[in-house]
């Protein structure tokens, strides 16, 4: 009995001093244009706290970008370069990626990883792509789902 009241005590006494308040995130944000699908998955953990009376906070995140052609691969394949870009309020991401061969796939993904400020709730992310001479442009939206892939 001794052993279990001190366990207790300590864990009250450790809750009791940490003036932290922890709180996950995951969105999952998508959108498309004419010939492209892209989504946005973010997840990860905001502390807030306060030392010496002066309030701290931390960020960690991770994040999968994801372009998809709506069409063929036989569509595709004679692309020579492609490029694409996003834009949230704290962060962006570029790839340019230039072909010698036919396209394999018409899936293209980056993964990253991030601390400081965190990707709002609402907000609306901007993605641009351009294939040989073509180019498109829309906008990601939360959908309300909160499924980061693994």
């Amino acid at each position: 009995m001794r052993k279990m009241l001190t366990a207790l005590l300590t864990v009250l006494f450790l809750t009791a001093c940490s003036n932290q308040e922890v709180s996950d995130y995951d969105y999952s944000f998508t959108g498309e244009s004419e010939h492209w699908i892209a989504e946005y998955f973010v997840q990860g953990t905001e502390k807030w706290g306060k030392k010496n009376d002066i309030v701290t906070y931390s960020n960690e995140g991770n994040h999968i970008f994801t372009l998809k052609y709506k069409g063929t691969l036989e569509e595709l394949a004679s692309v020579k370069t492609l490029g694409y870009s996003y834009e949230t309020n704290t962060s962006s991401g570029l790839s340019d990626m230039e072909f010698d061969e036919p396209l394999t796939e018409i899936v293209f993904t980056s993964r990253g990883r991030s601390t400081g400020a965190k990707v709002g709730e609402d907000e609306i992310i901007q993605v641009h792509v351009k294939w040989d001479d073509a180019e498109e442009s829309f906008e990601l939206h939360n959908r309300g789902e909160r499924i980061f892939p693994r």
